[in-house]
């Protein structure tokens, strides 16, 4: 069930992301001939943190879901369960940075 919403979550973000720059290209262009660029870039750094953010989420989760899982079934394998966990968690976050410092990049094109 829940993989079905998230699978329908996603399909309607990415419609919704098309949509908008395709409404964005479509408008009439502003006073002094310049077009809906900045919307667009706008629109791109906006859905790009979100969905980096969503996705990191979903993926600590699930690392810490299947850690907690291994470390209940053999409680004294904490040890080499719980940091290699901890670096899968710091590798998946700076992904999520990285979309960020790629979102900040495109909003300072504005």
């Amino acid at each position: 069930m829940f993989r079905r919403f998230t699978f329908s979550f996603l399909v309607a973000l990415l419609f919704m992301a098309v949509a908008s720059v395709a409404m964005a290209a479509e408008g009439t262009p502003a006073a002094g001939g310049e077009s809906n660029v900045k919307a667009v870039i706008a629109l791109a750094a906006g859905f790009g943190i979100a969905i980096a953010a969503f996705g990191g989420a979903m993926g600590q989760g699930k690392a810490i879901a299947a850690g907690l899982e291994g470390i209940a079934r053999n409680p004294s394998a904490q040890n080499k369960i719980f940091i290699p966990m901890i670096v899968g968690l710091a590798l998946i976050e700076s992904l999520v940075i990285y979309a960020l410092v790629i979102a900040f990049v495109l909003v300072g094109k504005l």
